[in-house]
């Protein structure tokens, strides 16, 4: 069992930018991906961005171009997230997710999550 939890979450303005933090604790953090998504009221649950288990490789979603970036510290069993230049859109739940399996942007792979943190960001 892995057990996550979010912070760093809040309201921003457009043009703003925040840090998510996912503290993770239970079995070795080195040996799963991460990854970020996030929710909009009313939408699907999307891959916002993952990260191998040595931080070597990194998947974006598209919408991000260049603007977050994804990062982690297994001395810390900690993943960031890095969201500069935000966007009214970029308006969501975030929620970090850890997986067993190779880098991946599948929700569906993900077998632990955290609770989630809200991002708001005002126009």
């Amino acid at each position: 069992q892995v057990q996550l939890v979010e912070s760093g979450g809040g309201l921003v303005q457009a043009g703003g930018s925040l840090r998510l933090s996912c503290s993770a604790s239970g079995r070795t953090f080195s040996g799963y991906t991460m990854g970020w998504f996030r929710q909009a009221p009313g939408k699907e649950r999307e891959f916002v961005a993952a990260i191998d288990r040595s931080g070597g490789s990194r998947y974006y979603a598209g919408f991000v171009k260049g603007r977050f970036t994804i990062s982690r510290d297994n001395a810390k069993n900690t993943v960031y997230l890095q969201m500069n230049s935000l966007k009214p859109e970029d308006t969501a739940v975030y929620y970090c997710a850890a997986t067993q399996s190779l880098l991946t942007i599948r929700g569906y792979e993900y077998n632990y999550w955290g609770q989630g943190t809200q991002v708001t960001v005002s126009s």
